[in-house]
This record gives C-alpha cells, sequence and structure tokens, in this order.
C-alpha cells in the first residue's frame, strides 16, 4: 500500500492540511476507492484592510505553484505501486451549471479537513478559507479522515454576507446534505466575475469573502 509513502511526502510540508475519505457517495466510486484532498495555504493571509485583486491573485497563483510540485510527488509513489488513480480537473465543467467534475470541497469536507462556510468555500480552523484545494482519485483504501457534516460558522457571523459585492451570499448555515443553491447564488457570483474577463484577461479572483472570514487569523 502507498499510504505511508503518501503520508512521508507530506510530512516534508508541515503546512499543509490533507486527508483521506471513501467516495462511495459519488459516481466515481465504480472505479477508485478514495480520495486524497489536500489544502495548500495561501502565501499571504490577506484582510480586507489589505486585500486587492493583484495580491489575492498573486497567493492563488503561489498556492498552485506548490500544489502542483505536491501532486506531481504523489503521483511519483503511485507509480511506483502500480496504483491506479486519476487526477479530477479543477475547472468547471461549462458556463451554465458551473459544476467541476469531483467536487474538491465535498470530498475535503468528508475527509475532515474542513467545512463550508457562509460563503459555499472550505473553512479550515488552522488557514480560515484562504487555502487552494487538490484531490486524487485513488483505487485503494486508507485511514479515513472523520467526515465534518454541518457549519461551524457562528450563527451571528455575517463578514462574508455583508462584504460580498453582489450580495450572492444567503446567510445559511451548511449541512452536507444541502444544495450549494441554498447557500449563494452562484450565477450572481458568476456574472460578476466574468464582467472583468475583458479587462483582466480572466475572471476577477473576488476573494473578499475569504479575507474577511475570521477563522485562521492568527
Amino acid at each position: 500500500m502507498p499510504e505511508k509513502e503518501i503520508r512521508k511526502v507530506f510530512s516534508e510540508y508541515p503546512d499543509i492540511i490533507y486527508g483521506f475519505t471513501d467516495i462511495s457517495y459519488c459516481s466515481y466510486k465504480r472505479s477508485y476507492r478514495s480520495a486524497l484532498v489536500f489544502a495548500v495555504p495561501y502565501g499571504e493571509q490577506l484582510t480586507p484592510d489589505d486585500y486587492t485583486e493583484e495580491r489575492f491573485e498573486r497567493g492563488i497563483q503561489t498556492a498552485r505553484g506548490r500544489l502542483e510540485t505536491v501532486v506531481s510527488e504523489i503521483e511519483q509513489v503511485l507509480q511506483k505501486h502500480r496504483t491506479k488513480y486519476w487526477i479530477p480537473p479543477v475547472a468547471q465543467e461549462n458556463e451554465t451549471e458551473l459544476r467541476a467534475l469531483f467536487s474538491f470541497k465535498t470530498a475535503a469536507a468528508r475527509a475532515g479537513i474542513g467545512w463550508f462556510g457562509k460563503n459555499d468555500v472550505i473553512i479550515t480552523e488552522r488557514y480560515g478559507p484562504r487555502v487552494r484545494l487538490s484531490a486524487i482519485l485513488i483505487d485503494e483504501v486508507f485511514a479515513y479522515g472523520r467526515p465534518i457534516t454541518v457549519g461551524r460558522c457562528p450563527e451571528t457571523c455575517t463578514k462574508c454576507v455583508d462584504i460580498c459585492p453582489c450580495k450572492a451570499l444567503k446567510n445559511r448555515q451548511w449541512t452536507i446534505e444541502m444544495d450549494r443553491s441554498e447557500i449563494i447564488d452562484y450565477q450572481k457570483c458568476n456574472r460578476m466575475r466574468s464582467a472583468f474577463i475583458k479587462k483582466l484577461g480572466r475572471k476577477n479572483a473576488c476573494g473578499l469573502c475569504l479575507a474577511a472570514c475570521p477563522f485562521g487569523r492568527q
């Protein structure tokens, strides 16, 4: 089994949060038995006072570079053991449903890494929502984390809801049975971010709801 070697890889990155979950809840269970999920913290843990779109985007790209390095190391382990695996794309399938093939966030909650906040983003105790997620589906059984099935945001906290520039958040406390439409108007959020494509050459990253979250603050 590659589990011991995978955990050894993460021992070299003590700031990265990771965990395993079974994926019997999704359609990929026919091909893979588990998901390895991990969260790489952004280089800058921005607050609303020092937030700029440019700094937030730079943090995303820095985390992505580290994430790709770790994925490459995990791949080497899995290939050595001849273990079947697949790295799901982070991109959404299309601009209509705005859903990825495999939800990193759902897997992260089921692996015990964090919960969905009122901003529909995974919240970790250590960094709040200021992390970039990745997942690898693996046809192997691991020691799984304890799933988180309900939100842990204070009922009275509305910082992310209040700062949302397009008022897409509905101030709902998450449970694992919920559809994201009960938490966020994702189409409204996407329209606002997409309006910047001509100016930026990409969607606006818009991390204000992440910057506002009090979880993970020193």
